[in-house]
């Protein structure tokens, strides 16, 4: 069925999410989260369904829980860019996007390993910038320290800034070779950098050619008002967590809105939520897959590990299917250790939480499974693909970024009857009309560090 060019197209991505609260890691079905053929199945399913990219999360420290490791870290996290070069040469169009964070890399070496990334694949290369005030975590990094957290965004745009300015310091047309005086590039065709900035003093001239793209895809994870500031400054793509219709819209409204102060169009920016789904032969079907699935996930003593992080005290003696804690939680206690859903604000939580299972007569269980569910598709495969649909059209989102329970291959299904009925709605590609991810996301070219205006004060090419 030829594609309706008045629809807005779905954008689709797919997440290996490691070993978390999603994956359900005891099926008989999941397979090794670290062997290549892991990633493999994944990325190539992705490409078979005509997704614009492979996303991979990060992993800088197992997380520890009341002195033990965090029962979700156990089987560790392969190196990010060495997974998605590997993955470059086994694929010919899927974008590969990785997590690397801001905090604890430099810009020389982030720009150098994304550009290599975009030769290799052919300027499919994404980097999603997230930040860590993470204390523990930094231990591994910075001579035993860290970054306080009203710093994190402070070195994140000062990094973006410079790195791009790296990206555009070779012309866009190449350097000129002279073989016969031997003579790789002309003076002029690499710019010289001289970055001076509160976090970064470096100068040189940066070794890797323009790449495919420009510059690479830029993600952007954050939700606090400065995180959704950055990604409107900074990103060609946000990947959030607004798991409602209206929650998804207003997200929506409110990030692209910050555009123009950036001299940003709202076409210059997709929105890409996290999304599992669950399909079934009836809406019945799925939903009872569904329950079995979040079962999986929140076990027994998962839903306690959880209850734990919020109430910051050992909550061990307490029965998982009754209710809640009738002792508060304790105040500045830190029970869990490395990156967790710690909250700001523990004493309200758990107000919240107890209002929440006392109005549904929840057990700690179900509470658990209630409030960490991510935005969920549940439904036959007509009735999933309707609504992703609904979301796209009515700018809740441009797309999603989907989360399989499975690995590696919890896509297969929803490759095999959701992606054909999104393309019978005009709604999706019915093949690659371009060879980038850049392309693939209908994001133009990016705009020269020089020309934006994100520039921070002191960084300058010489």
């Amino acid at each position: 069925m030829p594609r309706a060019t008045s629809r807005k197209q779905v954008h689709l991505a797919a997440h290996f999410p490691g070993v978390n609260n999603t994956t359900v890691w005891a099926d008989p079905e999941s397979k090794s989260q670290i062997d290549f053929d892991s990633f493999l199945h994944l990325a190539r399913t992705a490409e078979r369904g005509l997704f614009d990219f492979f996303f991979l999360a990060e992993g800088l420290r197992l997380r520890e829980h009341r002195g033990r490791i965090h029962d979700l870290d156990v089987v560790g996290r392969p190196d990010t860019l060495t997974v998605l070069e590997a993955l470059a040469g086994a694929t010919t169009h899927l974008g590969l996007a990785g997590t690397i964070n801001t905090t604890f890399n430099e810009p020389y070496e982030l720009a150098k390993q994304f550009a290599t990334l975009d030769h290799l694949s052919g300027g499919r290369a994404a980097w999603n910038m997230v930040t860590s005030s993470d204390a523990f975590t930094g231990e591994n990094f910075r001579r035993g320290g860290y970054l306080d957290h009203s710093q994190r965004y402070v070195r994140a745009n000062e990094l973006i800034d410079a790195t791009r300015r790296l990206w555009d310091s070779w012309s866009p047309g190449g350097p000129i070779v002279d073989r016969e005086n031997g003579v790789f590039a002309a003076d002029g065709d690499i710019d010289p950098f001289d970055i001076r900035t509160t976090q970064f003093d470096i100068r040189g001239r940066f070794e890797v050619p323009r790449s495919p793209q420009g510059h690479p895809i830029l993600l952007q994870a954050g939700d606090s008002d400065e995180g959704r500031e950055f990604g409107a400054a900074k990103a060609d793509a946000i990947f959030t967590g607004h798991g409602t219709l209206e929650d998804g819209r207003a997200f929506y409204a409110d990030v692209k809105g910050r555009l123009a102060k950036y001299g940003r169009r709202p076409d210059e920016l997709r929105i890409l939520p996290a999304a599992t789904f669950v399909l079934g032969d009836t809406a019945e079907d799925a939903e009872e897959r569904a329950r079995h699935i979040r079962l999986q996930q929140v076990g027994p003593q998962t839903a306690i590990a959880f209850l734990e992080q919020v109430w910051g005290r050992d909550l061990s003696g307490y029965d998982p299917d009754g209710p809640l804690p009738d002792v508060e939680p304790e105040d500045n206690v830190d029970i869990t250790r490395g990156r967790v859903r710690h909250a700001k604000d523990p004493r309200a939580v758990a107000l919240a939480w107890r209002e929440k299972a006392e109005a549904e007569k929840l057990s700690i269980r179900e509470l658990i499974i209630e409030v960490t569910a991510r935005q969920q598709f549940v439904g036959t495969p007509q009735e999933v693909a309707d609504e992703i649909d609904t979301y796209v059209q009515t700018d809740a989102s441009d797309g999603f970024i989907l989360v399989p329970h499975l690995t590696p291959a919890g896509l297969d299904e929803f490759v095999d009857t959701v992606v054909p009925l999104l393309q019978e709605k005009g709604s999706f590609r019915t093949a690659y009309e371009g060879t980038t991810l850049r392309s693939h996301l209908g994001l133009g070219a990016p705009r020269p560090a020089h020309d934006s205006g994100l520039v921070t004060e002191g960084v300058r090419a010489s």
